[in-house]
Parts: structure tokens; sequence; C-alpha cells
């Protein structure tokens, strides 16, 4: 399967805030593989992706944070020049638009690692495996 459930935590844009979150899911033995913040003055959306999302969302909100699941999907590809065009290219042609994305630490040497939470994620699924885009399946991404 290659659609990755990410967790979205509501983070108030105060001190220790995310230090936290973070020591909850250490606690729980919860890997992190990948994240994003967005934050605007008074709030932030913390993205992650985690090796046990269902858990991580259960004791997430057991400390009463606002958490929610999003599917997205992971793509890899060479680390050189051009990589990343070809995937939006790919996306643009068939009329998938970006919602947004971020890069994430690879563990396999010379490959780059996006997460993309785009319009149609089956169809992006489809048409980047049909161009010989490497997808990056849950369990090289959350086993790994």
């Amino acid at each position: 399967m290659f659609i990755i459930k990410q967790i979205s935590v509501f983070v108030e844009n105060k001190p220790g805030r995310i230090k936290a979150m973070t020591n909850i899911l250490k606690e729980n033995d919860i890997n992190i593989r990948a994240l994003s913040i967005a934050d605007t003055k008074d709030f932030g959306i913390l993205r992650l992706i985690v090796n046990d999302p269902e858990k991580a969302c259960r004791i997430l909100k057991e400390a009463e944070c606002t958490v929610t699941t999003t599917d997205v999907i992971a793509v890899g590809f060479e680390d050189k020049p051009g990589q990343l065009a070809s995937v939006m290219d790919t996306l643009f042609e068939c009329s998938i638009s970006v919602e947004y994305m971020y890069a994430f630490f690879s563990r396999i040497d010379g490959q780059a690692s996006v997460i993309l939470r785009v319009t149609d994620n089956q169809k992006a699924v489809d048409e980047l495996a049909n161009a010989g885009v490497k997808l990056l399946s849950c369990d090289e991404i959350y086993n790994n």
C-alpha cells in the first residue's frame, strides 16, 4: 500500500508545547519518520509521519491534543537536480494539484524522499508509478 497516514496536531504557539508532544511520543516508543510545522502568531500545525500512526494518534488524544489524520503519499527519487521537477511535471500533466509537501531523511544512500499531499492520492499513485517514480510503501516508511 502506498497511502501513508500523516498525523496533524494543533499546537499552541507557546514555549514547551512541541517539547511536550515529542516527549509523549518518546515515552510511548513512537519514532518520528518525517515532520513539518506551519505556524502563525498564535498556533501551528505539526504534521508527523511516525512508525505507528494509530498508537500515536491515540496517545496524543489521551493527552488532550487536537489530532487528525490525513492520507498522503511518499516518493523517493535519485538525489540529483531535476528529479522533483519530473514528479511535479507528471502530477501537473494529470491535473493533480499539490496542496503541500515536505522532504524527510532517507535511509537509502543517494535517495531524496518527499511527502506529498495531493488532491487525488490514488490517481497520483497510479500516474507516478506509470511514470517510473519510486513510491514508498507504508512498510518502507513505518518500519525502516
